[in-house]
């Protein structure tokens, strides 16, 4: 695009069709991903250390919630144009159908998943769970079935939005305050993004973290328990040796 195109394109009132995959747009959607995967690392830092995970683990629970991110956002960003209205404003109500409705469904299909792996013990799609030591089949396994679940929450949501109703309404929407059009991408593609994303990468990734059911619970009161017993058993030993010693003297 020559410098008189690129003139009239940043004059348009509004973004245009091709604004999310322009330079600048793909100069926003990289720094997003870098401040996504920062705001993931130090979630790691900020776990207890008896609890934190080894990066391996840690690698294991975010690469599929990267691929998941990657698949929604690359649908909203083929799908925005292809509506009716600004590419922009349909570009955020996706993001924001995504962060709220998009994650109630994938929560449910991943609580789904854990229950069928307990029932019928199927290990390899308990999110979370990889073995010892962990298997790459087991990690596999998980993001082929976290980016179905992704997929089929970004199908229903797309469906929802070419409803003739949800259409009319929705294509009159702009975003008012912003009439620079490089600033209108920043704000739908970088900044409202960008402190959305902290509350839901944070969210997401406890929903694919290991949490044994009870277990530690459990364990910790059996280990307790015994403890208690074996003082217990300890002191009534030392009963009867004493009760030995005199009976033995006194003979």
């Amino acid at each position: 695009m020559n410098n008189s195109s690129d003139y009239i394109y940043w004059s348009e009132p509004h973004c245009s069709k091709d604004a999310l995959t322009d330079t600048y747009g793909w100069f926003m959607q990289i720094i997003l991903a870098v401040l996504a995967f920062t705001c993931l690392i130090g979630k790691r830092f900020c776990e207890p250390r008896f609890a934190r995970r080894p990066w391996l683990i840690w690698f294991y629970d975010t690469s599929k919630q990267g691929l998941g991110a990657l698949i929604i956002h690359a649908a909203n960003v083929w799908l925005s144009p292809h509506l009716t209205g600004n590419p922009c404003t349909w570009y955020i109500v996706n993001f924001m159908l995504d962060s709220t409705l998009g994650l109630l469904i994938i929560w449910a299909g991943i609580r789904l998943a854990q229950y069928c792996a307990r029932i019928y013990d199927i290990p390899l799609i308990n999110f979370g769970e990889y073995g010892k030591p962990p298997m790459c089949s087991a990690w596999i396994c998980q993001c082929i079935l976290y980016a179905a679940l992704a997929t089929f929450a970004k199908s229903v949501l797309a469906l929802v939005l070419r409803l003739p109703p949800v259409v009319a309404v929705l294509s009159t929407l702009r975003l008012s305050p912003v009439s620079d059009p490089r600033l209108e991408l920043a704000v739908v593609m970088l900044i409202i993004p960008f402190f959305v994303n902290i509350l839901i990468f944070w969210v997401t990734d406890n929903f694919l973290m290991y949490h044994p059911r009870g277990v530690s619970t459990k364990i910790k009161t059996k280990v307790r328990y015994q403890s208690i017993k074996k003082e217990k058993s300890g002191s009534e030993e030392d009963e009867h040796s004493d009760d030995e010693r005199l009976l033995g003297a006194s003979v």
